[in-house]
């Protein structure tokens, strides 16, 4: 039996083109019109459905070109997502893709999504018998008073009428004594998992802002403010959806709050700050042992996909590249 094909992560800030980068390197694995491999998304505002053009999701033509997985998961009005449900549905699509004999190719786009993947979220305790027959006793709107009093966090984001998890995060909490939602930021694997290459861009501060900047530019014109006008005026956002970068800013301006002008420019500047708090969190993952760095700056959009499908098929490292291995 063939052993499973390895998980290739793809790392790297906002507007960095690991989606495209995602693309062409799975038709590039495949052979006569076949995938070789498939894409899953690991980004916390892609799972919602009708956020398209401000989460910078995968265009229709690309998904017609290579399966995708874990996009369109939810609805962004009344529906919550969790760093466990992902994890859950990734796994899966890990397992499928491989008995398929394809790459999984993970696009990091939320770094906690890609830190659970690498090092697991611990358990938690068992469960509670007796307790969870008490619990199921009681009314959903009683559990979720409670719950907002023991873990608001987990209040926040477990989904109002999902009964089973907030009775999951009160029994963790009644057994352990600790919020569920602090014990899911910890992780469950004393080392990284080792199934996975993962290729990182590296970009300097001047060339992502300028790309973040072109991006911005784009999806105004592709009509992003269209975009958030339809999820605007379709009902209450979620409060995960809510808070979405792009989305927030023309809210407050369809609000008044700010002129477009206004509202464009505060999404450049929160993304530009967005990229630098992901430079922090990309530092954990350069000291994988199967990780490679690229320098990106100044390849070609051709240049980056022929750099990282030699990192897949291990072909040596050259100029423009950084390899990291753990100490």
């Amino acid at each position: 039996m063939a052993e499973p094909k390895p998980i290739i992560l793809i790392l790297g800030p906002t507007a960095g083109g690991k989606t495209e980068l995602a693309v062409e390197l799975a038709k590039q694995l495949g052979a006569h019109g076949v995938w070789g491999a498939e894409l899953i998304v690991a980004d916390s505002m892609q799972v919602y459905r009708g956020l398209d053009i401000g989460t910078a999701k995968s265009t229709a033509a690309q998904r017609r070109q290579v399966p995708h997985h874990l996009l369109d998961l939810v609805d962004p009005w009344t529906e919550g997502f969790s760093v466990d449900r992902w994890l859950e549905l990734a796994e899966a699509a890990i397992t499928e893709i491989r008995t398929r004999g394809r790459y999984p190719i993970v696009v990091g786009g939320t770094n906690l999504y890609v830190q659970a993947l690498l090092e697991g979220l611990l358990d938690g305790p068992g469960p509670n018998a007796a307790l969870r027959r008490q619990l199921e006793t009681a009314g959903l709107d009683d559990l979720r008073r409670r719950l907002a009093r023991i873990d608001p966090a987990a209040a926040q984001r477990i989904h109002p009428n999902d009964r089973k998890r907030t009775v999951r995060a009160i029994e963790v909490f009644v057994s352990t004594g600790r919020p569920i939602s602090q014990l899911q930021t910890q992780w469950g694997r004393a080392t990284p998992r080792r199934d996975v290459r993962i290729i990182g861009l590296d970009y300097s501060s001047g060339a992502i802002n300028a790309r973040i900047n072109a991006r911005v530019r784009q999806m105004i014109a592709d009509g992003l403010l269209a975009e958030t006008h339809r999820i605007w005026v379709g009902g209450n956002l979620g409060r995960q959806a809510s808070v979405a970068l792009g989305y927030r800013q023309l809210i407050d301006h369809l609000q008044g709050r700010w002129s477009l002008s206004e509202a464009v420019e505060q999404i450049k500047i929160r993304t530009r700050r967005l990229a630098g708090k992901q430079r922090s969190w990309l530092k954990r993952f350069r000291g994988h042992p199967d990780s490679v760095w690229i320098k990106a700056d100044d390849l070609t959009p051709q240049e980056l996909v022929a750099k990282a499908l030699g990192v897949v098929r291990g072909r040596p490292v050259r100029a423009g590249t950084i390899a990291i291995a753990r100490p």
